[in-house]
């Protein structure tokens, strides 16, 4: 069979190139597009969240689960694994869709006689080298080693950089350093275009569409994972002294049945989210709750709990425990009674409607931006600042905080446990581990599986780094290196 790469897939129904986008309009379609395929279960709606935290130490699968991320969980994940080549597919998917309208735009720009024409096709440029940028990190983050140094970033393989739709190049993979630049290069230039006029007077929060906030948020994630502190605090602060995004409290009342905090998770809505995959209930992605609870309308069959562990991390006072899990006694017939992850139980509206647990993945939220100064801080040994930002994060999810004491030898653990509190499932943990060079032992807990349940696994084993595709490799032509993992 020949084998055919994810780089070469056209994102336009057959559209001939050359018609395909020759106006404004045209570029407008094409952003809605770039923003739809972000809604694709094999992305934020699905694997990128939830494979990176089961494939950690964050949760167990239950006996009588339905094998679903089995061999994630298991850390048997090989080359032609169906989820790791989905998400590769996807997130080249997307950069596609852009290549093909950047590829575009400047004969459109050159045609324009209108000011506002042309300020609004910056704008849909932005946004594709935004969206561009953001599937490179993901690619960077699952396929790659960490970022030491930039020494050690130029030997080591980063990811195959596509820069336009017709490429006639021989995919091969750049070194980890020109990858990175890559990024940074795609994100300077969606800052530009995603400024806003002066004397804009409108909203970043809870937005579907890429904003300045949005290149700042990711500019702080990508300084933190290329170990480069005074970025990480200039970015992350940027978004944190705007002014235009604020922490939703556990302790405010948003009505009488929900606290701002709970909101967020129970609504998809927050003063905290600087971008949310958008969903409509005619038109949605993936369903992230569904392994945790498994609802059939008569009883929860959960593949998945949290780890004990995870749950003994949060104080009695720490409000998010609440928000996040609810014990549940499940319909399975040993009768495990567990908290589940009610966190992802299902967007309100949409249960209404019976589409069942189904949230808008928050990618960026203010909170992930106040971990990354605080670990940034603690790295550049500013303990009273790291501080500051853990304790302004707690009183917002604590019913009562008074402060954080951080010295040398706890503030590390203090970060990387607030990290396992605040961000439970939402991605990060396998980058987190693999970055901070530590392994993992699981201990059976009740009804856990016994295939996995024990394993223990070092730092920096090689499956920290996902597998190269194998129809990636094999494709005629191609000069891909392979990973590590994958031999």
């Amino acid at each position: 069979m020949l084998s055919v790469s994810c780089l070469d897939k056209l994102p336009t129904d057959g559209i001939p190139a050359e018609t395909a986008i020759t106006t404004v309009a045209d570029a407008a379609q094409a952003v809605t597009g770039i923003y739809s395929a972000y809604k694709s279960s094999a992305l934020y709606s699905g694997n990128l969240t939830l494979l990176p935290d089961i494939q950690a130490d964050l949760v167990y699968a239950v006996n009588g689960y339905s094998n679903t991320y089995g061999d994630i969980w298991r850390w048997n994940i090989l080359s032609n694994d169906e989820l790791v080549t989905g998400t590769w597919a996807a997130l080249y998917g997307v950069i596609g869709r852009c290549n093909f309208l950047l590829d575009r735009t400047p004969d459109i720009m050159k045609k324009l006689t209108d000011d506002d024409l042309a300020d609004e096709l910056s704008v849909y440029e932005a946004e594709a080298y935004f969206a561009r940028a953001l599937a490179y990190s993901e690619l960077v983050k699952f396929w790659c080693k960490t970022y030491e140094s930039r020494a050690q970033a130029e030997k080591e393989l980063g990811v195959v950089i596509s820069k336009t739709y017709n490429s006639k190049e021989t995919p091969v993979r750049a070194t980890l350093a020109e990858s990175y630049d890559f990024i940074i290069s795609d994100l300077e230039k969606a800052e530009k275009g995603l400024t806003p006029k002066e004397g804009y007077t409108g909203s970043f929060y809870d937005s579907i569409y890429f904003s300045l906030y949005t290149v700042y948020a990711l500019r702080a994630r990508l300084a933190l994972y290329m170990n480069d502190w005074e970025n990480a605090v200039k970015y992350s602060s940027l978004v944190i002294d705007s002014g235009k995004f604020w922490l939703s409290d556990c302790n405010e009342l948003y009505d009488s049945e929900y606290s701002y905090y709970d909101y967020m998770w129970q609504m998809d809505h927050s003063t905290e989210a600087i971008w949310k995959v958008g969903f409509e209930l005619t038109s949605y992605g993936g369903s992230l709750g569904r392994v945790f609870f498994n609802y059939d309308y008569s009883s929860f069959k959960p593949d998945y709990v949290p780890a004990t562990w995870v749950l003994n991390l949060y104080e009695s006072s720490d409000l998010r425990y609440s928000s996040f899990f609810e014990t549940v006694q499940t319909g399975y017939s040993h009768g495990l009674t567990w908290p589940l992850v009610v966190k992802y139980l299902g967007n309100a509206e949409y249960l209404a409607a019976g589409i069942l647990h189904v949230n808008m993945p928050k990618v960026f939220r203010l909170s992930e931006q106040y971990l990354i100064r605080a670990e940034a801080y603690i790295r550049q040994n500013q303990l009273s600042k790291a501080a500051t930002d853990i304790t302004t994060l707690r009183k917002a999810r604590y019913s009562s905080y008074s402060g954080t004491a951080l010295n040398e030898s706890n503030a590390m653990e203090t970060i990387e446990n607030e990290r396992v509190r605040e961000l439970f499932m939402e991605g990060f943990r396998l980058n987190d581990l693999k970055r901070w060079h530590k392994g993992f032992k699981r201990e059976p807990q009740e009804q856990s599986i016994s295939n996995g349940s024990s394993l223990n696994v070092a730092a920096d084993a090689p499956l920290f780094v996902w597998p190269i595709p194998q129809h990636e490799l094999m494709t005629p032509g191609s000069k891909i290196e392979p990973n590590e993992s994958n031999h």
